[in-house]
Order: C-alpha cells, then sequence, then structure tokens
C-alpha cells in the first residue's frame, strides 16, 4: 500500500517537474533572442513644458540628434538654447528667419557630442531649454525628457 502513495507523489513531482522545466526553457529562448529585452519596448517621447513641443526628433548611434521644437506659446521668444547631456544645439528657423522666434513657429535643432550607442538600443536623456519671452526680461529655464532608440 505505501509504495502506491510513494509512486503517486514521485509521478504527480516529476509530471510538475518536467512542465516547470519547460517553461523555464522557454523563458530562457525568448530572453536569449531579445523578445524580454524592455529596451526595445522603449516608448518613443519628447516632451518639454507645455507650450513648447517636440514635433520630431532623432537620436542616431553616432552621438548627432535632430530635434524639431514648436514654439506653442502664446508669446514670441527671444534668446533660447537647446541643451542635451550639456550639448547646447545648433538650431534654424524653419520657414522664417530673425531673432525672435514667432509663436506657432518650429526651430530644427541639431547636437553634436551626444554619448554614442549601437543602433537599437534605447537613449533616455533630460532635455533642457532656456527662453526669454518677448516683453520681459526673465529668463526661464524649463527641462523634458527624450526617450527613444538610437537610429
Amino acid at each position: 500500500m505505501r509504495c502506491k502513495r510513494g509512486q503517486a507523489a514521485l509521478e504527480f513531482l516529476m509530471t510538475y517537474g518536467w512542465a516547470i522545466l519547460i517553461v523555464l526553457i522557454a523563458i530562457g529562448a525568448l530572453a536569449y533572442f531579445g523578445v524580454l529585452n524592455p529596451q526595445r519596448l522603449l516608448p518613443k517621447s519628447c516632451t518639454i513644458v507645455p507650450g513648447l513641443s517636440c514635433d520630431d526628433f532623432i537620436v542616431r548611434a553616432d552621438g548627432t540628434s535632430t530635434v524639431i521644437v514648436r514654439n506653442g506659446g502664446a508669446k514670441a521668444l527671444l534668446a533660447w538654447s537647446l541643451n542635451i547631456e550639456s550639448a547646447t544645439a545648433t538650431c534654424t528657423g524653419i520657414g522664417w528667419t530673425g531673432t525672435d522666434w514667432p509663436t506657432g513657429e518650429q526651430l530644427s535643432c541639431a547636437f553634436t557630442g551626444l554619448t554614442t550607442g549601437v543602433k537599437g538600443d534605447g537613449y533616455s536623456e533630460d532635455i533642457e531649454m532656456n527662453y526669454t519671452e518677448k516683453g520681459s526680461t526673465v529668463t526661464h529655464s524649463v527641462k523634458g525628457q527624450i526617450a527613444t532608440r538610437y537610429e
């Protein structure tokens, strides 16, 4: 009588042991092939503050980047600078020129000297914008976040 109970317990443990082993092998295979890599699930986002929006952006594996920012505020901006990783961008107006950044208009800002990476790996960094509104002498400094994958 005792042998039958012992045999049933052993069969129970073996069955569940094989099932657990198969699940672990499947999880290992998914991790090996990068399916479970959280870097692949990184959402592409760029946020500064309400009124200043990133319309488009790219971060390249060679450490260069382009960010297109729109002035959606109520006032034109005078002195402005855009920084990522302490690298200051060279910005030019898209379809407009001058020293004032009109409301509703875009800037194309090119960065060099950012952290290099491997194409497809995740990139996340603070983005800082310094600006003065037209008719004011106060310089505002706001921070946002840029998160994407290297291209």
